[in-house]
């Protein structure tokens, strides 16, 4: 496994090379699609993060959050585990995600979820382990192992933004599916993580410059 991004150096040595594997990931990059590092905490509080976050606009996810971590503080398995549905709710969790969060807490606690260990793991294990949670799908998997632990191959190919961004970099037709994703993300390797970064970066730049809002 390639150095976790825990520094600007293993940003810049990702960079480097999936510029020198791809042209179009250089031309964007150098047209100023730089990612930054960005880390949330690891642990149940970076997987409920995002969780709560999933398919909501920034504003939105934060509010949420915020009234969240007013009812436990810090975020752990056990004390989420205590806390009855009505007061999830009143916070703004959906029935889904309280079931979710629910799943992950009960998983870590009986072991079969260990997030304290997964950075010793190839990015697939990992993957693997935290998709076996009932709720958990493979874009909440890959932005956990990216964002939180810091994988450097970690690639949420279902990314909405992520595959409109490849759509405008790449000049295609139609906007790629996650299946198609995946292989293209395979030219990327052991870097896949860092490749996502640029093209998240390349979105945000490409709705700047629409005029629309980046949610």
């Amino acid at each position: 496994m390639a150095t976790l991004l825990e520094s600007e150096e293993v940003l810049k040595r990702g960079l480097a090379a999936v510029a020198q594997a791809d042209p179009v990931i250089a031309r964007i990059v150098a047209a100023g699609a730089v990612p930054q590092l960005r880390r949330r905490p690891p642990g149940f509080e970076g997987l409920a993060w995002i969780v709560v976050g999933q398919q909501l606009s920034t504003a939105s996810a934060a509010a949420i959050w915020g009234r969240l971590r007013s009812l436990f503080e810090p975020p752990s398995p056990e004390q989420l585990l205590q806390l009855p549905d009505e007061e999830l709710r009143a916070a703004g969790l959906s029935a889904g995600k309280i079931r979710t969060l629910r799943a992950a807490a009960s998983d870590v606690i009986a072991g079969n979820l260990p997030l304290e260990g997964l950075h010793d793991l190839p990015v697939d294990e990992a993957h693997r382990l935290l998709t076996q949670v009932k709720g958990i799908g493979p874009w909440t998997a890959d932005v956990y192992l990216l964002f939180c632990l810091g994988h450097p191959d970690a690639f949420p190919s279902g990314d909405l933004a992520i595959q409109e961004a490849a759509r405008l970099a790449y000049g295609l037709a139609l906007r790629p599916d996650a299946r198609r994703m995946e292989a293209m993300a395979e030219r990327w390797r052991p870097w896949r993580g860092v490749a996502a970064k640029v093209l998240w970066a390349h979105y945000r730049i490409a709705r700047a410059r629409e005029g629309s809002p980046v949610v």
